[in-house]
């Protein structure tokens, strides 16, 4: 063999199992990075719940009036921009009832503009950057066996969550109204919602793969599910009390007007004033509040022995959360407490879907030594 030929090998022999085993990693499952990925996505989620939150304190929601996904990146840029956008917002029924009688001009319309500007912009960023990094998870064959379906189901829910943005300010446009739907609202709330708990979810399950090889995904239990129903009626009270500006219906605690059940319209049914009265359905988030707050406790005792942390977390939420909903009301909603009540609502949904995730996985937390030993392995071990 000539030199030449010699330092050929050698090389083949040197970079060729080299170059493979990093093109095999490349295309290794990255459960890991992807369960980063998503958590760093469902803290976008709370962030935009936080500034939906401001803007719906801050009335902003009707500013914009048109459905522009691409286009309406861009902010107004001039004078003129501005002008055609107010006289826009000004044939709505909002501006004809509410804030044009009260005198809002050119500079307090681009104060409520630019709050739902913002909080569409922060749609689209999240809309970025959950696609762009499933594509190439996808491309590079990242993404462990199982896990690409509830990624695209992730995907359309952050879809759904933008078009039911739309059709909750289009509720709002006619010049009946004077707000957007509460149904609308609440729908789009929860849905956001429902969003940030399954990405904390799957980024649990990705973070077990990651460190045990486990790809077995956590059950959702019936003890998990019946407390998250009784969070949903909370989460969808708290909306329809933002929607209708119940919060402003009594500004004492634990007494609504010197009662403990304020004055209802009954004339139209009760189903009516149970989705409609705002002093009912004030009274109705109050007092519910209560019963999620032990539901939640009591997960928070099923996932103690699992795991004391998300117990502690999950303590921890609730009763900041009922504090502050306490202090909304006794300040005549502030604004900025009542966006750290909403704030801490979203953190609470995403600790909830922690302590189900760990009681979803209580038999997989028995240590491999104490379970019984069943089938092939038993047979293997008692021949």
């Amino acid at each position: 063999m000539t030199a030449l030929s010699r330092i050929s090998a050698n090389s083949n022999t040197e970079h060729g199992p080299e170059t493979a085993t990093g093109r095999a990693r490349t295309r290794a499952p990255r459960p890991g990075a992807i369960a980063a990925w998503l958590l760093g996505v469902a803290a976008l989620v709370v962030a935009m719940v936080v500034v939906g939150g401001i803007t719906r304190l801050t009335e902003s929601g009707l500013s914009i009036t048109e459905w522009k996904p691409v286009t309406g990146a861009i902010p107004p840029l001039g004078r003129a921009d501005w002008q055609a956008e107010f006289e826009l917002y000004q044939r709505t029924g909002e501006y004809r009832t509410v804030t044009g009688p009260a005198g809002m001009d050119l500079a307090a319309f681009k104060f409520i503009y630019l709050w739902e500007w913002s909080h569409r912009l922060l749609g689209r960023l999240i809309g970025l950057v959950f696609a762009v990094p499933l594509a190439l998870f996808w491309l590079r064959g990242a993404i462990p066996e199982g896990y690409k379906p509830r990624l695209l189901a992730l995907l359309a829910l952050g879809g759904l969550q933008g078009a039911f943005g739309w059709f909750m300010v289009r509720s709002g446009l006619s010049v009946e109204m004077t707000d957007v739907s509460h149904f609308w609202l609440s729908i789009h709330l929860l849905t956001a919602l429902v969003t940030l708990a399954g990405l904390v979810w799957t980024a649990l399950d990705l973070r077990r793969l990651a460190s045990t090889g486990d790809n077995a995904p956590a059950r959702l239990t019936g003890p998990a599910v019946a407390v998250g129903a009784v969070l949903v009626v909370q989460l969808v009270l708290g909306a329809w009390v933002a929607g209708l500006n119940a919060g402003l219906a009594s500004d004492s605690w634990p007494l609504m007007q010197g009662r403990v059940v304020p004055e209802v319209d009954w004339s139209r049914g009760a189903f009516f004033a149970a989705t409609h009265d705002p002093f009912f359905i004030h009274f109705l988030h109050r007092w519910w509040a209560w019963i999620a707050a032990a539901a939640l406790i009591v997960l928070a005792r099923r996932a103690k022995p699992l795991n004391p942390a998300v117990a502690r977390t999950i303590h921890v939420a609730v009763g900041t959360q009922i504090l502050l909903g306490i202090a909304t009301v006794l300040t005549g909603v502030s604004l900025w407490i009542a966006v750290a009540h909403q704030l801490v609502g979203a953190l609470l949904v995403a600790s909830f879907a922690w302590g189900a995730h760990v009681i979803g996985r209580r038999d997989q937390a028995i240590p491999l030594a104490t379970r019984p030993v069943t089938g092939p392995a038993r047979a293997a071990a008692n021949p």
